[in-house]
């Protein structure tokens, strides 16, 4: 049994194909299949069949796209309400792939109808567990509906104590999520690779032993996540059809002027120090990296009209990565040279400091805006600062401090992005780029932490 990790850092997830040198199967594929249709002719083999573990809340699925392009048998549990044909299954049975054995394990706790795979070959097992266990930690289980949370965490108490229990201790786990996809749930490891023996020691899920506080702590420490989520399972139920990855025909100088005059969302994927030298007035900043799909399919509203403005390459990766989340189509103009693209349209720019240029420069009447979660604000925080998390920064624009705003995040990244929205909508900012976890060594004052009781 050979295991082909597929990487998507982009949503934090994996996909993987598993063969025995003749016919595989893959599990969990993402929309944008041709990564996994060449993995599989790298490998020479012939995929035969398809497995989803769950109805996914991150990403649209390529399992129905590319089962129909290979003839391969779609394995979804028979449980799962979706409008496509497929091969249904449920916990406790088995397929044969080739000379690899497929057992089904019910695994409910990510969702209701999760589903895990043990994969065995005679000789060795891997097990690939979706959102259910993950290193170091289990998928999220609030992403069903609030009052289906509790029952589906005591869900995943007992599932993944049961996959342990089922499958060889020696056994490779393989999960989907927990790479920094917001499926998962704290505290999630940065391992790269993992076997049932270690997390045996090391999962709060398998180590805690009491149940009720493992319910408990893990929905106390549970996140803001992606408002597209909504959107996904639902896609994935009605079966999404193939990605649309070609890069469009570049809009002309004319239209992208109207279209910055007329307000639609022009993205510029450049480097957030770029954009803040010089870009385009009326366009927002979501440099492109492994965040890039998720912040602007939180933010954006993504049924209005769309145009990236990058390069060729930049275009091409973004236009992937949104097809995962089910944007599809954007426009584009593609280009670097600012002034070239639209010759009629006002330049930009504002300020970008470090901590340093926040000590010299932010009068006593400037507001500090933190765009950072809640949960990290509680945990630390610049004295004074006025907190609007970046993924509610557009409904809460009123709520925006009046006069001069210093903007930071965590890292710079998402302080990018909420600088360049509030500087569309007309207010004077300055982009805080710098890491947090140096601003106090910097001379930034930070609020001391009241503890429960303090």
């Amino acid at each position: 049994m050979d295991v082909i990790v597929i990487e998507t850092p982009q949503l934090g997830d994996r996909s993987y194909l598993v063969h025995d040198g003749e016919v595989a199967l893959v599990i969990d594929p993402q929309r944008d299949i041709d990564r996994v249709e060449a993995a599989a002719r790298d490998a020479g083999v012939r995929i035969t069949h398809v497995a989803e573990t769950h109805l996914h809340n991150d990403y649209l699925t390529g399992g129905l796209a590319l089962a129909r392009a290979h003839g391969a048998s779609y394995l979804v549990n028979v449980a799962e309400p979706v409008e496509f044909e497929r091969q249904p299954i449920r916990g406790g049975q088995t397929v044969r792939v080739g000379s690899l054995t497929v057992k089904a394990v019910a695994t409910p706790g990510h969702t209701h109808t999760h589903l895990s795979f043990i994969v065995d070959d005679g000789a060795k097992q891997a097990v690939f567990s979706g959102g259910s266990l993950l290193y170091g930690s289990v998928g999220r289980t609030d992403l069903v509906a609030a009052a289906d949370t509790v029952g589906l965490t005591h869900d995943q108490y007992s599932s993944v104590r049961r996959l342990v229990e089922e499958a060889a201790v020696d056994a490779a786990l393989f999960p989907t999520h927990g790479f920094g996809s917001f499926c998962s749930s704290g505290p999630a490891s940065v391992a790269g690779s993992s076997t049932i023996a270690e997390q045996l020691t090391a999962n709060h899920a398998l180590t805690d032993p009491d149940e009720d506080h493992f319910v408990s702590e893990l929905i106390a420490n549970l996140t803001a996540y992606p408002s597209y989520y909504a959107h996904m399972a639902v896609a994935n139920a009605r079966g999404p059809g193939p990605a649309e990855l070609a890069v469009p025909e570049s809009v002309d100088r004319a239209e992208l002027a109207r279209r910055l005059t007329d307000g639609e969302w022009v993205v510029d994927l450049r480097h957030r120090v770029a954009y803040a030298k010089q870009h385009l007035h009326g366009s927002v900043s979501f440099e492109y990296g492994n965040s890039f799909s998720t912040y602007l399919g939180w933010l954006l509203p993504v049924q209005e009209p769309l145009t990236l403005v990058g390069s060729h390459e930049d275009v091409e990766n973004a236009v992937r990565d949104l097809s995962r989340i089910g944007i599809d189509g954007p426009d584009a103009a593609v280009g670097t040279d600012q002034h070239a693209l639209a010759p009629e349209c006002v330049l930009d720019s504002y300020p970008r400091v470090g901590w340093e240029g926040v000590l010299a420069g932010r009068a006593p009447s400037d507001a500090v805006l933190d765009v950072r979660r809640a949960d990290e604000y509680a945990r630390s925080r610049v004295a004074g600062a006025v907190n609007i998390p970046l993924h509610d920064l557009l409904p809460r624009l009123g709520e925006v401090p009046a006069g001069k705003l210093w903007v930071h995040c965590a890292s710079g990244y998402r302080a990018g992005i909420a600088a360049s929205l509030l500087h569309r909508a007309g207010r004077d900012v300055v982009h805080v780029d710098a890491r947090f976890r140096e601003a106090a060594a910097a001379g930034i004052r930070l609020d001391p932490i009241r503890t429960a009781g303090g």
